[in-house]
């Protein structure tokens, strides 16, 4: 279970919520058992006619338990779900935090609809792990082991019968589905993956399917994986009915027993008759609980999963430490690699082998070479979106590894071949390079790049579909010349456009440069 630690660490953050819940579970449960009990005691006392304070006062109890019971239970759902909601942010942002240092080594290792199963729908999975596997066993046990005593009291044998019903309902009987629900949960998660993958595919590729006449079999794959994870959801929810008719029917079976006992025993003479209702109401009220026990080893199991799939993603490569020594420019920095070597991983040969540059101050550099060469995975190193497995990268005589990664990208301005464009406008688009831009900054900008066309309110499409490759490229420029910093990685920021406009624009990089290191 040490994939569940984790989970379990980010649940104590909520310690108060915890208890609470336990607490008033405890109490909610007990009060009914309570509140059954004293009925059944009420109804056999009423057959002999009593006094009417008698009965008044079992009345007057049977309410009291009745409002106790249902605040009880109120309070239990209202903790317990405040907990999980609140553990579930924090899980949330673990992920997050986990995955962000080492993102560039995620995306190479997941695809990205396996990716959205695991922190998405793996994390809501989570939400069950203490609603359903935590403190719903510790409370049935605290009403379990308070009812047996209360038995006690009147029947030694029938508190014996309740304990071995406890053992068989709650212990044996989710111990011995739980070992068997392992392979059936773990191949309901990876259909679930592969399903989740193949609809991204679809919905990504569905242009390109459709020029090539390939969308059939597209179509088809995807209906044989929805088919098959379709079947291992069925064969999941015919194990959880399983579970659960077994657990109602073994409490059935052990109410049924407690009445012979009772009967035998009064006719017996060693058992008050009175008392046989109250302790068939008890058996009947606190084998209830025993629901919750019937689907924990799914719930336990699918917890178990949930946060293996998501450890398989946050250590799924080397985190980028990121406390290290804040870099500080006031100018523009020398940049040099000295014997750098380095290897993708699962990849035989090394990209780049024994590099050694200089990058003065204030230089102008192109780095040319075939295509797979490696000249974007020297950008990469620079911006610490990788890391070297020889050799030293230093700005300004400060080795890389030791510098703060986001002090570095402060003062980068950065183009690659495949930028991103959020849903939203032109405006927000540009924001990105700094918050405080003023619309007049952002239209100077978009003049520089030839894109004067476009007005601030312009919406972009999710991916920027709406633009074409050549206005991408122009959009990624004119975001790099709105930050402005000391330091221009530019990966072929030119290679949509046409020769005259991209000599213009490069005329526009050079003069606004032209004290930096590009």
């Amino acid at each position: 279970m040490n994939e569940l630690s984790v989970t379990v660490r980010q649940m104590f953050q909520e310690k108060k919520d915890i208890v609470l819940s336990i607490i008033c579970g405890f109490i909610g449960g007990i009060t009914a058992v309570g509140l059954f009990s004293a009925s059944g005691y009420l109804i056999s006392k009423a057959a002999l006619a009593p006094p009417i304070y008698t009965l008044m006062v079992l009345v007057a109890t049977v309410k009291l338990f009745g409002i106790i019971s249902a605040l009880s239970r109120y309070g239990e759902r209202y903790f317990s779900h405040r907990g999980t909601f609140t553990m579930l942010s924090h899980l949330r942002v673990a992920v997050y935090e986990k995955i962000e240092p080492q993102f560039q080594q995620v995306f190479r290792r997941f695809r990205s609809g396996d990716m959205l199963a695991r922190i998405v729908g793996d994390v809501e999975t989570l939400q069950n792990f203490f609603l359903r596997v935590f403190y719903p066993p510790i409370v049935l046990c605290l009403v379990f082991l308070m009812t047996i005593f209360f038995t006690t009291i009147f029947s030694i044998v029938h508190a014996l019968i309740i304990f071995a019903g406890f053992l068989l309902t709650t212990v044996i009987i989710p111990l011995y589905f739980s070992l068997r629900q392992q392979k059936v949960e773990e191949n309901l998660r990876e259909k679930r993956g592969d399903f989740s993958t193949e609809m991204t595919e679809l919905f990504f590729g569905f242009r390109d399917l459709k020029i090539h006449d390939s969308l059939d079999e597209k179509e088809a794959l995807l209906e044989n994986t929805a088919a098959r994870y379709g079947k291992e959801q069925e064969k999941t929810g015919i194990h959880q009915l399983y579970r659960e008719t077994l657990n109602a029917f073994i409490s059935l079976i052990i109410s049924v027993v407690v009445l012979a006992t009772g009967i035998y025993m009064i006719s017996d003479g060693e058992l008050d008759g009175i008392f046989l209702a109250m302790l068939l109401m008890i058996s009947l009220t606190v084998f209830e609980n025993t629901t919750a026990m019937a689907v924990l080893p799914g719930h336990l199991e699918d917890s178990r999963i949930a946060s293996k799939r998501l450890l398989e993603v946050t250590e799924s490569g080397e985190t980028v430490e990121d406390d290290g020594e804040i870099l500080e420019l006031m100018e523009a920095p020398t940049i040099e690699m000295r014997n750098v070597s380095f290897r993708y991983d699962k990849e035989a040969r090394n990209t780049l082998e024994n590099i050694n540059l200089v990058f003065p101050k204030g230089s102008k550099t192109a780095i040319v070479g075939p295509s797979g060469s490696g000249k974007s995975t020297i950008l990469y190193l620079l911006l610490r979106f990788e890391k070297a497995q020889s050799g030293e990268i230093s700005i300004n005589g400060k080795e890389i590894t030791k510098l703060n990664q986001e002090s570095i990208w402060e003062h980068a301005n950065v183009v690659l071949q495949e930028n991103h464009f959020f849903y939203g406008t032109i405006r927000d688009n540009l924001r990105i390079a700094r918050e405080d831009l003023t619309d007049e900054e952002m239209l100077h900008a978009l003049k520089k790049v030839d894109l004067e066309s476009f007005q601030l309110d312009d919406p972009v499409l999710e991916k920027g579909a709406n633009l074409s490759g050549g206005e991408k490229q122009r959009l990624a420029i004119s975001r790099a010349m709105l930050k402005n910093s000391f330091i221009w990685l530019l990966d072929e920021p030119t290679s949509s456009l046409d020769s005259l406009t991209g000599a213009k624009i490069y005329d526009e990089l050079y003069q606004l440069a032209k004290e930096d290191t590009l």
